[in-house]
């Protein structure tokens, strides 16, 4: 009995994954919302020595689903994947975004995780969670952005004359 309640829970799962596409990623997060992301990104970094990566997609791939892996373990794997742990400082923060299950995760790097109490990014994703809700995903992305900066800033800012070399690209992935 267990088992083919799991075997259904799986498959209507998959199902849900297998829904959405691009296109739904899209319609969420527009080309030109993508840009104007970047923007604020390259801004943000121009005040603190981290670096900030957005990634979204519709669906989890299916060897996640079939192993039923949770959106947490696909963003760490992103957060490798696309080098977020390889800064300078070890300050960088993935804000992974899984449509399908309207899952949010941040995952910072172990220079800004050890200085920021877990219950504040929870309080960031809740805050996107309800913006994202009500269908204002430029408002919680904005406001997440932020909430990330403020808190490079406080951690790692940049002295007056200081830049900060981009060791990541500035805009989003739609995965």
């Amino acid at each position: 009995m267990a088992q083919a309640r799991n075997w259904r829970r799986t498959l209507g799962r998959i199902l849900r994954h297998r829904w959405l596409d691009e296109s739904d990623a899209a319609k969420a997060i527009p080309p030109d919302l993508l840009e104007r992301l970047a923007r604020r990104v390259a801004a943000s970094e121009k005040r603190h020595s981290g670096e900030i990566r957005i990634y979204v997609e519709a669906g989890l791939p299916m060897s996640y689903l079939l192993r039923d892996a949770t959106p947490r373990e696909r963003a760490l794997a992103i957060f490798g994947k696309l080098r977020v742990w390889d800064t300078e400082h070890n300050n960088g923060v993935l804000i992974y975004l899984l449509l399908a299950e309207h899952a949010i995760e941040i995952v910072a790097d172990r220079g800004l995780s050890s200085r920021v109490d877990p219950g504040e990014w929870q309080r960031i994703v809740q805050r996107m969670g309800s913006a994202f809700h009500e269908g204002r995903f430029e408002d919680g992305l904005t406001q997440a952005l932020a909430e990330v900066s403020a808190l490079l800033v406080a951690h790692f800012p940049l002295a007056q004359d200081e830049t900060n070399p981009n060791e990541l690209p500035d805009q989003p992935v739609m995965g």
